[in-house]
């Protein structure tokens, strides 16, 4: 610790504290800043005015790096130094350095927006991004202006761009620390391989029976990849005769893995053997391995991708940027000269390779974003003016306030409610904080609890299923249960009440397949949350299972239709011909529902008409991923929303709007220019589209009081006018099937009809009704 460059500049460090608010230290790999830069400030008394926390954006990251603070300062994990990941607090009174994640951060400043418990805050590993990260630049530069007097920040990283962060924070100082690095040689690739796992695996094979001692670090994308390339290694490690060169240890390194093989990576190895690492980027700086001589970098990361305009995640392995290439190569040189091999060629590097990462925010839903920001009830907060460090696109901010509204989180005037304050208070998305919050009126927060925590897993839970086409799909692995045909998210509900009627036996996780850290983590999960729900709580929150079919059914139903409100922005209709779906919301897609999806289909192979998904994803084809059947009854209400949604009220900026539009169409000169002879082509497109649609449907509603009849026969006919007519978007549906569910329906119903385009068919259009 004592050569730790950082503890050569700890004067220079304490001196710009002092004398600034904020501060940026860029710290190079191995200058040790993430351990010493909050036990700096602690010697120099600045836990006696409140907490030094320390944020990360990883949780693995935020346990590690306090685990070792503690052992440095010679105190229990958990007492003078602690840390606070989603669903895990070990800190208590005593708690003087703190290391949490970014996120749990945000929470905190919901409860106390001036975090005035903190004197001082270290945003770490800052170049990464994080959504959360570029949150929390923003808050903290308002923040100092507030507690300029008793506040210090400091943002820290390896390789972030400090010029800029300077002047986002009014030309804060900027200090550099070099860090302990040895000269690294780079060996670059002659082409792309063909599969980098299988190049990894030659050369890192090449190394051990080649290199003289050190250990061998491999970037790969995911933990995947790494099981494969760990699989493989062992194997051929194995076969190597014996005595012909030293032993070596396999190890993985990733975000999902036991806090007990996350220890092995960082105990040494025995005598006379080498450690083959392979991890994801999670390596290039959250976490510091000793004793890597030898990189092997694949130049790809597994990146996840939000798509605004379609809703859409996807889960891209994408090529890493040149400052991630640096970080990776820096690793080499930890504790000697060291070696790193790229296996791409230079000119990939140098032409292709962006100059840093694209940050999360400008990728990521910002639902969960917004949702904080409007919590805080900052009426100095304009959320598409919100000073972002690099600002998200317009449109993902748009997109965001739709999510919002659509689950009652704002009002049509952008404005949070009662019901979006308490969703941001739950560690959750908001899709489940807003179930949560339905389930408890409905009387099955039981069954919502273990829904939203099952959901909530990081890591898979069930057995592998087909992964084909859907003539594959299987619905009988062993014994777990079916979801009785209403899909996924019930299954997960009758997954975890069987695993409660064993006791939460660990065998019968092992016989069925299930991840068993990852189970014992959803019971965690929903410990936490019942604590945290009982103070609204209606009703028993320990988990109910019932032997009786018919109140089986009933909390099914009630659970159902909880979901369906909480995912009011993630509905799809089964198309009129086949068992594809299209999402309901401004810009439909056309998608099919998983194969490993327990979702039933009828008799006649239909599946649901309406669905809630818990993801779109986008792999070979658009898959809904975690699907429930829902009601026509239910999702009525929200069409009607979707059609009545003003983005331009939701932002709160009516009043821009009104300004924009002030002096510009009145100011134009106006012109009628008449050309004889030609037709106007919208009029005439606009009235063969009219036509088109009056020849061909008539309302025919069964003569019968039964309105649940009366719903499907008018969802068949309005099914099948969108199919045959895709321009026109029927508006005001809910009032036309109030008047049609009437004792004596009328003999005519008027609806007004729109195309895409908004033009108007006639100002409204008059359809008979034929009762039989």
């Amino acid at each position: 610790m004592a050569n730790l460059p950082v503890l050569q500049f700890e004067e220079k460090i304490l001196e710009t504290v002092e004398q600034h608010p904020v501060a940026v230290i860029i710290g190079e790999t191995g200058s040790g800043k993430s351990t010493q830069l909050s036990q700096i400030l602690h010697r120099e008394g600045y836990t006696k005015s409140g907490i030094i926390g320390v944020t990360q954006p990883r949780r693995v990251a935020a346990v590690s790096v306090a685990r070792r603070v503690a052992q440095e300062l010679d105190v229990c994990l958990g007492e003078e130094v602690g840390y606070a990941i989603r669903f895990e607090d070990r800190t208590s009174e005593r708690t003087c350095i703190k290391y949490l994640t970014d996120g749990v951060l945000l929470r905190e400043s919901l409860a106390n927006p001036e975090l005035n418990k903190y004197s001082v805050i270290i945003l770490d590993e800052a170049h990464e991004r994080s959504l959360n990260t570029d949150i929390l630049l923003g808050l903290m530069k308002r923040l100092v202006t507030r507690r300029a007097l008793n506040l210090k920040v400091l943002i820290t990283s390896a390789t972030l761009d400090g010029d800029k962060v300077s002047k986002f924070f009014s030309n804060c100082p900027v200090m550099t620390i070099p860090g302990k690095l040895y000269p690294v040689e780079i060996f670059y690739s002659h082409e792309r391989p063909k599969s980098y796992l299988e190049s990894s695996l030659k050369t890192a094979l090449d190394i051990h029976t080649r290199e003289p001692e050190g250990d061998v670090l491999i970037f790969m994308t995911g933990q995947d990849d790494i099981e494969k390339l760990v699989s493989k290694l062992e194997d051929r490690i194995r076969s190597l005769e014996e005595g012909s060169c030293m032993d070596a240890i396999i190890l993985p390194l990733h975000g999902s893995l036991p806090p007990e093989m996350q220890v092995r990576v960082f105990s040494p190895p025995p005598p006379n053997c080498r450690r083959i690492i392979v991890a994801t980027n999670i390596a290039e700086t959250s976490l510091t391995v000793d004793g890597v001589v030898y990189v092997i970098d694949s130049g790809y990361v597994k990146q996840r991708q939000y798509n605004p305009s379609t809703a859409m995640y996807s889960l891209d392995v994408v090529q890493i940027s040149k400052v991630q290439a640096n970080q990776r190569a820096g690793r080499a040189g930890r504790t000697r000269p060291g070696k790193c091999y790229r296996l791409y060629p230079s000119t990939v590097y140098q032409d292709e390779f962006l100059d840093a990462t694209v940050p999360e925010i400008q990728r990521s839903s910002l639902a969960g974003s917004v949702l904080y920001l409007k919590s805080l009830d900052l009426p100095d907060i304009d959320i598409l003016k919100f000073d972002f460090l690099d600002p998200p696109s317009t449109e993902s901010l748009e997109d965001a306030l739709r999510q919002l509204y659509l689950i009652d989180a704002i009002d049509e005037n952008g404005s949070i409610t009662k019901v979006g304050r308490t969703m941001a208070e739950l560690p959750l998305e908001p899709s489940l904080s807003r179930t949560l919050m339905e389930a408890n009126e409905y009387g099955c927060l039981s069954q919502a609890l273990t829904v939203a925590a099952m959901l909530s897993a990081e890591t898979t839970l069930l057995p592998n299923r087909s992964k084909n086409t859907e003539k594959k799909r299987k619905h009988n692995h062993m014994d777990l249960p079916d979801g009785s045909g209403w899909g996924d998210h019930i299954q997960l509900l009758q997954i975890f009440e069987f695993w409660h009627q064993t006791n939460y036996s660990i065998d019968w996780c092992k016989d069925n397949g299930l991840q068993v850290r990852g189970m014992k983590f959803v019971k965690d999960v929903r410990r936490q949350l019942a604590q945290i729900m009982q103070k609204i709580a209606e009703g028993s929150l320990d988990v109910q299972t019932s032997g009786r079919w018919v109140e089986s059914q009933q909390s099914y139903l009630k659970l159902r239709k909880a979901l369906c409100k909480g995912y009011a922005n993630q509905l799809a209709e089964r198309m009129l011909h086949h068992n594809g779906y299209r999402t309901l919301g401004l810009k439909p897609q056309v998608v099919q529902v998983h194969p490993a999806s327990v979702l039933k289909a009828d008799e006649e192979g239909k599946l649901p008409d309406y669905v809630l998904y818990h993801e779109l994803i986008a792999t070979t084809r658009p898959y809904l991923r975690t699907v429930c059947a829902v009601d026509i009854k239910w999702v009525m209400p929200i069409i009607d929303k979707i059609n009545k949604l003003n983005i331009i009220k939701l932002s709160g900026g009516i009043d821009r709007i009104q300004e924009g539009t002030e002096g510009n169409v009145s100011d134009m000169p106006k012109e009628e220019v008449v050309v004889a002879g030609v037709p106007d082509d919208s009029e005439s497109r606009i009235q063969a589209a009219r036509e088109r649609f009056l020849a061909r449907f008539h309302f025919h509603i069964p003569k019968t009081s039964h309105s649940g009849e009366r719903s499907i026969a008018l969802l068949s006919v309005w099914r099948m006018a969108k199919m045959m007519e895709p321009a026109v978007n029927v508006c005001g549906w809910t009032g036309v099937l109030s008047q049609l569910h009437a004792d004596k329906p009328p003999k005519e119903v008027t609806i007004e009809v729109r195309n895409v385009l908004s033009f108007t068919l006639g100002s409204s259009v008059v359809f008979p009704v034929q009762v039989f």
